[in-house]
């Protein structure tokens, strides 16, 4: 097979192909050893008739036919890898020939990935928060931990910011009763935002066996967007005592003895996680400059997918009517001219994002292992509370193995030029970026989907 190609645009190229007719000998084989399981012909067993009896009996244009569709893939990726094309999306393939006996010729347009200039890696600095461990913060945990051992006892006072009740709570729209929104005997930490708008603020000050209305909006259900008005009545009221931050607690606690002992873990802990997201400032800020200073070329083609996507799983919910997603934008305060135009947005930087870091692991030759595939698939797996052979025959079955490999392999990446950067704190102090990255702690983790 020969074939050559044509840069259409820095993103998109046409491959011409043209197939010798004896090299689709094998694919005429196979044509007739198809359709022999499908003609019945008097006198011969299911797959057993002779090809010019299956011709004569189906004819030579529909054996043809099946012959190019049988052999237009395998063809098209042959052509694909010969002319080292890198190929993104799926392509859009004419034959412009097709004579019998001569020659089998077609067209195929692709988008592919554009060459990309990159940037003196060791040039980028960056600025990020100083690491900070204040006393408040080591406090707060401190005092989250006593709250894990408190104990709830009854009151008879008026409900009190940080009080655990038992409430019921009905809803109405327009006069008539939500059913779904109607619930009895449930708990609530007041103050904790975790239900529904304004019911923290309308149970405070309420005793056991008062009730107030509210109105709010409605989040979910066949009234979602709607206002409401809330009936809440409080069953109970307790309040949380606190133990004592003493050697006794430490002991109960933790594995400490002394107080002393345990603030001071609390606090190495503390500093763990401001690295953490030290680091991940510095991430987002090295991503951040690549993405402004590193020109790009968008396959049309590709971003449009990504945007078709979004659409499609927003209007999924909706029964996959486009006029309930205009309304629910409205009822929300936007629009669907914003709604399209932040997708559109979202996708661009997205495809800009896997391209980019893809041109820089083919530079840097970045590769990846066995063992840092499994582990990414094993984080996933519990981010997504799923047994991990669940969710690899999961994404097996769904073609995203690649998608997964992908990404690590974006996130490690963006790790060489993190390495390679420079950062300081708002302070002026530099920031040792090897000691942040150089351990367990650092999530390389790219944004974005495979653009496979």
């Amino acid at each position: 097979m020969k074939s050559t190609v044509e840069q259409l645009t820095p993103t998109r190229v046409r491959i011409n192909a043209e197939v010798p007719f004896e090299e689709l000998k094998p694919d005429f084989d196979k044509a007739y050893r198809a359709l022999a399981q499908q003609v019945r012909i008097p006198g011969f067993r299911p797959g057993k008739a002779p090809a010019k009896l299956i011709e004569a009996r189906v004819g030579r244009t529909a054996v043809l036919e099946q012959v190019v569709n049988d052999t237009l893939p395998g063809k098209y990726s042959e052509a694909v890898t010969s002319a080292g094309v890198k190929a993104i999306g799926q392509p859009e393939i004419e034959i412009t020939k097709l004579e019998d006996g001569a020659a089998l010729e077609f067209t195929a347009e692709v988008d592919v990935r554009p060459e990309i200039e990159l940037p003196d890696f060791s040039a980028i600095a960056v600025t990020v928060d100083p690491l900070e461990v204040t006393d408040e913060a080591v406090d707060e945990q401190l005092l989250s931990l006593r709250q894990r051992f408190g104990t709830l006892t009854g009151v008879e006072r008026a409900v009190q910011n940080g009080d655990f009740v038992s409430i019921d709570l009905s809803a109405t729209v327009d006069g008539e009763d939500v059913p779904e929104a109607a619930t009895t005997g449930l708990s609530h930490e007041v103050g904790s935002g975790q239900l529904i708008e304004g019911l923290d603020e309308a149970i405070i000050g309420l005793k056991a066996g008062e009730t107030k209305d509210f109105t709010s909006k409605l989040v979910a259900g066949e009234y979602a967007g709607k206002e409401a008005v809330v009936t809440v009545k409080v069953d109970t009221v307790k309040e949380r005592e606190l133990p004592e931050a003493d050697d006794e607690f430490a002991q109960l606690a933790s594995e400490f003895d002394t107080l002393d002992e345990l603030v001071a873990d609390l606090r190495e802990r503390v500093t763990r996680v401001r690295k953490v997201e030290q680091a991940g400032q510095i991430r987002d800020k090295v991503l951040e400059y690549l993405l402004e200073n590193v020109e790009v070329p968008l396959p049309e083609a590709v971003v449009k997918a990504e945007v078709d996507s979004v659409l499609h799983d927003a209007v999924h919910s909706l029964d996959h009517d486009e006029e309930a997603l205009n309304k629910l934008l409205e009822e929300q305060g936007s629009s669907r001219e914003e709604f399209d135009k932040e997708t559109k947005d979202n996708a661009e930087r997205s495809v800009k994002t896997q391209l980019l870091l893809d041109a820089i692991a083919d530079s840097e030759e970045v590769t990846v292992g066995q063992d840092e595939l499994t582990e990414r698939i094993l984080f996933q797996a519990q981010r997504y509370g799923m047994p991990p052979e669940q969710f690899i025959q999961q994404i097996q079955q769904a073609g995203q193995l690649g998608a997964v490999f992908a990404d690590v392999r974006r996130g490690k990446a963006l790790g060489v030029v993190v390495e390679k950067a420079a950062a300081t704190d708002t302070n002026g102090a530099t920031v040792d970026v090897s000691e942040l990255f150089g351990s367990k702690d650092a999530d390389y983790s790219a944004e974005g989907e495979s653009a496979e």
